[in-house]
């Protein structure tokens, strides 16, 4: 795979539009999180336990995790290396574990044990960046958020609609490009067009819809 030069290409901002559009009309399910849960504290949970892994791996450990921890005060009670071993098969599980306990020692403490609907609150838990907390609060309390994830920054880089490599000054990108009505459907649809189209090294470029709009894409098909 070549090396990505990173500017940002007009024809993308110009055309945001129409890339939505487009995303719409591709990925017209792909409006939430693929994560299965049913209440903020699980989304918050599993987000964490994704982290350099997949979405559907986690899926598989969740169903009888949250079966043995109905709330915070379960997971903050239970001991490092039980949580470890409950939750080793989606890695770094002693960064996760760890994350995961002090969130709910955190939240019981400082939230009355309520799982905070802000991003400056749910920030100051331990182990959840932007990223995360934007999951939760798009998915949860239905307020707008750029997620950025792998696939939101490779193909926003890919596309030139950030020349940035930081996640945190992507999403600052992406926010004054993208409507913000848009900010949590765009994040979701971009996230689905990384896992079918835009692959890290492998993107079906000669199929991607995207291709009249991606420097990438673009720049790949002339090689």
């Amino acid at each position: 795979m070549k090396k990505i030069n990173l500017s940002v290409y007009e024809p993308a901002v110009q055309n945001i539009d129409k890339i939505l559009d487009i995303l719409g009309k591709e990925y017209p399910s792909s409006t939430h999180t693929s994560l299965n849960f049913k209440n903020a504290l699980q989304l918050l949970v599993a987000t964490i336990l994704s982290a350099q892994s997949t979405d559907k791996l986690v899926n598989k450990i969740t169903p009888i995790l949250f079966e043995k921890y109905k709330n915070v005060e379960d997971f903050a009670k239970v001991t490092l290396a039980e949580l470890e071993e409950d939750i080793k098969p989606t890695g770094f599980y002693h960064n996760k574990a760890k994350s995961i306990k002090g969130c709910a020692e955190m939240i019981i403490k400082d939230f009355n044990s309520k799982i905070p609907n802000n991003i400056e609150d749910l920030t100051k838990l331990p182990g959840v960046g932007r990223k995360t907390a934007n999951v939760v609060l798009a998915n949860v309390y239905g307020k707008q958020a750029i997620i950025v994830d792998t696939h939101v920054q490779r193909i926003s880089q890919r596309l030139g609609l950030t020349a940035n490599k930081d996640p945190d000054k992507i999403e600052q990108d992406l926010m004054k490009i993208v409507p913000m009505n848009k900010w949590s459907v765009f994040s979701h649809q971009i996230i689905a067009h990384g896992r079918a189209v835009c692959d890290a090294k492998k993107p079906k470029c000669n199929i991607c819809k995207l291709l009249p709009y991606c420097r990438f894409g673009q720049e790949s098909l002339t090689i």
